[in-house]
């Protein structure tokens, strides 16, 4: 907006905020290139979400811990957001198994603390170089049960592979009882609503056991193989 007219509106251009803004461009930048060169050689990996709330003594949490051993022992790094509850779960059963337990942390005004399970541990300011990172190098996504930080992780790759800004890629919704309403809702409403089509269902699938989860993935890659084509590597350095 010229200057002129902004300051005919009653808004004086703060030059240090701009300049502050300019400069955050390069701690955004640091992000990013710190997240490619340390997760680069992670595959491949899983990424696990679910809520950071969930108890100890919760059967969430023990499933959770017990599918991520599960993966790791297969041979998959496990990635979580580095916190607390479920987070703390999947790097706790990946750091007990034989592969990478990785954790992607955020700061938050009331300060996640991070879970001592983590083999690599980056911290990000900004939630959505943090998702990146979480998509990029991931080979399949397990959504335990969780909050509103694990449907916006849900929904944000199933738009990535909806509109093919990401490789298909298997998204597995873990305890059938806790998703069965939105699953529902889903298929009777924003289907008949016309605002999805029936085969985006297909996108993603309901399992129940660790197990299940394993089987599930190398069924995915049986034919294809956990490292993305010529075509896929380049759908991805657009992510």
């Amino acid at each position: 907006m010229d200057k002129d007219k902004t300051r005919h509106h009653g808004v004086i251009p703060d030059d240090s905020m701009l300049t502050r803004e300019s400069w955050k461009i390069f701690q955004i930048m640091a992000e990013f290139v710190e997240g490619f060169e340390r997760l680069a050689e992670i595959r491949p990996s899983v990424s696990i979400f679910g809520s950071a709330r969930t108890p100890v003594d919760h059967p969430y949490y023990k499933l959770t811990e017990d599918i991520a051993f599960a993966l790791s022992e297969a041979g998959f790094s496990v990635v979580s957001g580095g916190g607390p509850g479920i987070m703390e779960a999947a790097n706790k059963g990946a750091y007990a198994g034989k592969s990478p337990s990785i954790g992607l942390n955020i700061q938050l005004p009331h300060e996640q603390s991070g879970n001592p399970y983590q083999d690599i541990r980056l911290t990000f300011r900004h939630f959505f170089s943090r998702k990146v990172m979480f998509v990029k190098y991931a080979t399949a996504y397990v959504v335990m049960p969780g909050g509103f930080g694990t449907l916006d992780e849900l929904a944000e790759i199933l738009t990535l592979v909806q509109t093919g800004k990401t490789r298909r890629i298997p998204i597995i919704l873990v305890c059938e009882p806790f998703w069965r309403g939105l699953i529902d809702w889903i298929g009777s409403t924003m289907v008949e609503e016309g605002v999805i089509s029936a085969e985006d269902l297909d996108l993603f699938q309901i399992l129940d056991t660790p197990k299940q989860v394993v089987d599930a993935i190398f069924n995915h890659y049986e034919t294809c193989g956990f490292e993305p084509s010529a075509e896929e590597r380049e759908i991805l350095l657009d992510l």
